[in-house]
């Protein structure tokens, strides 16, 4: 039990301050005039005036309440180098054992572990949510046992007890990394984008002045080259093709070092054209010239070069041929010495007559087979005698006209196969496109019909011929979906995809098997033409298989999601695709620094006036400080016991009940009056 004196005042002190003044006032003119019983007039207002302060006697029944000490075990990513885990846990078992036969403490252990994502070792925000959790006024102490390797120490509390950190890890740990910097998300094919990479030797390292350094692109066998130790070197990268590549630089474990996990970046980049280069032949002016040409300057990356012959070839007057073109079309530049610059030459309602010899025809042919694409927008002159398929185009076309155009209105229809073919699946509203109006009856020969016509007629056929692409579409009417005729259709869409598809753009592969990687999970997505998939085989970073079966989202594509159990390259494959993934971070953040070190907690410690110690050192004992003292010195740490308690009772006892003010004021009031009176 406690005893104090406690007031409570009837009146605000400052009123009874005034009060007080008042009575001081009185009994200075009572002393100035000479009255003998100015003393008792002041006694009386010191009873008066004490008695409106209330004194009570209060005496507390306490039970004093346990000093509290937090424990943190740091059990991130990075711990588990070398032996910190069981250095953490012997020292916490010690640094328990001690404190726990100190009287009146408790001890809170508590781990922590990755924070989620790649945000690294969350320790302060730790000690923030368990310092939520206890009375501050009881915690005694806080010790960190870890390699100092935290990533939120800008969310440090205000810290009630002094802080210690018991650092893992030996004097003698080194550790090489590899850094990877300014890598972009996307890079233009055909140009260099240069990496900056950078080794470095951190703790006791050896004075290796180089080392080597394998590069490999897609998975493929790495190329090994020197590289120096701590200088930044510039490496140019042209991408092999476009979507994403993937790009693993990995340098050779040392001898001696204590962790390999960061010794390898995976960098992902994706491929992008900058411009795509289209030639657009336009055999004669017709409505559905502008729509080709609208389509193709609305997009930003394509680069249009378009001729029309503008005479109509009915005209005969005997005007030379080479006089056909508004300005002299560059025939032999075109198709001959710079045919190779183009990704895509369309053919729109072209047929000859003598502009392009059939040598130049020829030609394109050749740039088909050796990886161009070429697209062929049929009109009545595709079933003439002089239609372009009269040609040596005829051996890449996929169909052959049968010499008949017919003339009445048709919805197009997406077949079964085009269903699952990525330039027509998904093509919204099918079942209410409007109507075109003239079809040219054709033969296939090969490729893959994806939109059909009048009777189930072949209207969009598309191939692959060689390293190259053809497409034909047997009909000169794509142009009323522009139009809104009948309600349209999806008529830029289609084209834009036909465009891009034959420009070989990856996410239009209609056999494709990619995946696309977030965090540790990635998404498997297998795009076929086949109405079924096998299982997809995915070898892991250090070489051991998984399976995973893939469902069918849409017609043509199928999906699974994967979690990789580590960071690394991954390896997926499924009958003749296949593909390369990386996931996790390029650079974990719990590897990117490894040593352990106290210089990034040191300051804070300091602010509590705790300390730093290494745990191969041994476990410092523990003593009692008081509060504001040092609690850390040789071999020792401290805590500060804080003396808590929690009140059971409170008993007071006034110190001047009212009979009593009232006897003792009327008594010296009285008293004053007689002696002052006698003497009068």
């Amino acid at each position: 039990m406690t005893g104090s004196l406690v007031f409570d005042p009837l009146l605000p002190w400052l009123v009874i301050a005034a009060l007080a003044g008042v009575a001081a006032a009185g009994v200075g003119l009572a002393l100035w005039r000479g009255l003998q019983g100015w003393a008792l007039r002041a006694l009386a207002a010191l009873v008066v005036l004490a008695a409106l302060a209330q004194p009570s006697y209060q005496i507390e029944d306490r039970a004093p309440l346990s000093n509290i000490v937090l424990i943190f075990e740091d059990k991130s990513a990075s711990q588990s180098l070398g032996d910190r885990l069981n250095e953490t846990a012997n020292a916490s078992d010690a640094l328990a054992t001690e404190l726990g036969a100190r009287p009146n403490t408790e001890i809170r252990r508590i781990d922590v572990g990755d924070g989620e994502g790649d945000t690294g070792t969350l320790l302060m925000s730790a000690v923030s949510d368990a310092l939520a959790e206890e009375p501050r006024g009881r915690i005694a102490g806080i010790f960190l046992l870890s390699d100092g390797r935290l990533h939120d120490l800008e969310r440090t509390p205000d810290l009630p007890a002094p802080l210690h950190l018991l650092l893992t890890g030996k004097e003698t740990d080194w550790d090489r990394r590899l850094i990877v910097k300014n890598a972009p998300a996307f890079a233009i094919l055909g140009e260099p984008v240069t990496l900056t990479l950078r080794v470095e030797d951190d703790g006791a390292a050896p004075n290796d002045a180089s080392t080597v350094i394998d590069i490999s692109v897609d998975g493929e066998e790495p190329q090994r080259f020197d590289m120096p130790i701590g200088q930044d070197i510039e490496l140019p990268i042209t991408l092999p093709h476009g979507g994403l590549n993937v790009i693993q630089f990995t340098v050779p474990e040392a001898e001696g070092e204590l962790t390999d996990r960061n010794n390898t970046a995976l960098v992902q980049i994706n491929g992008v054209r900058d411009r795509l280069r289209v030639l657009l032949v336009s055999g004669e002016p017709h409505a559905g010239g502008r729509t080709w040409r609208n389509l193709l300057k609305s997009d930003s990356s394509v680069d249009l070069v378009h001729f029309t012959i503008l005479r109509p070839p009915e005209k005969q007057d005997g005007v030379p041929v080479t006089e056909l073109s508004l300005i002299a079309f560059p025939t032999r530049e075109l198709f001959l010495e710079k045919i190779e610059d183009f990704d895509l030459i369309i053919f729109d309602r072209y047929k000859r007559r003598g502009i392009l010899p059939a040598i130049y025809l020829d030609n394109v042919r050749n740039y088909v087979e050796e990886g161009g694409a070429v697209l062929v927008a049929a009109g009545p002159d595709f079933a003439s005698a002089d239609s372009i398929y009269r040609s040596p185009l005829a051996e890449i076309l996929p169909a052959e006209p049968t010499a008949r155009v017919i003339e009445r209105g048709f919805q197009p229809t997406i077949t079964d196969l085009g269903q699952r073919h990525p330039v027509t699946s998904g093509l919204a509203g099918a079942e209410s496109w409007g109507r075109w109006m003239r079809q040219i009856e054709v033969e296939p020969s090969g490729g893959d019909v994806v939109l059909s016509g009048i009777d189930d007629k072949p209207l969009l056929i598309l191939d692959r011929i060689g390293e190259g692409r053809v497409a034909l579409i047997a009909s000169d009417h794509a142009w009323l979906w522009s139009r809104g005729f009948e309600g349209g259709g999806p008529q830029l869409d289609m084209l834009r995809r036909l465009a891009h598809w034959m420009m070989k753009e990856p996410e239009l592969e209609e056999e494709a098997l990619w995946a696309e990687p977030t965090g540790q999970t990635m998404r498997i997505i297998r795009r076929t033409l086949d109405e079924t998939v096998g299982t997809v085989t995915i070898t892991r970073p250090d070489g051991t298989e998984d399976s995973v079966t893939l469902e069918e989202v849409t017609p043509g594509r199928f999906e699974a999601l994967y979690t990789g159990p580590d960071i690394g390259l991954y390896r997926l494959a499924e009958g003749d695709a296949s593909a390369v993934v990386g996931l996790g971070p390029a650079a974990p953040r719990e590897f990117e620094q490894t040593i352990a070190s106290g210089e990034v907690l040191s300051p804070t410690v300091e602010g509590t006036r705790g300390g730093v110690r290494r745990l191969e050192d041994g476990v410092p004992t523990i003593r009692a400080v008081g509060e504001g003292r040092p609690a850390a010195g040789r071999g020792w740490l401290g805590i500060t016991p804080r003396e808590a308690f929690e009140t059971l009772d409170v008993t007071q006892t006034p110190m001047l009940p009212g009979w009593l003010v009232l006897l003792l004021a009327s008594g010296l009031i009285l008293g004053a009056w007689l002696r002052e009176g006698r003497r009068s």
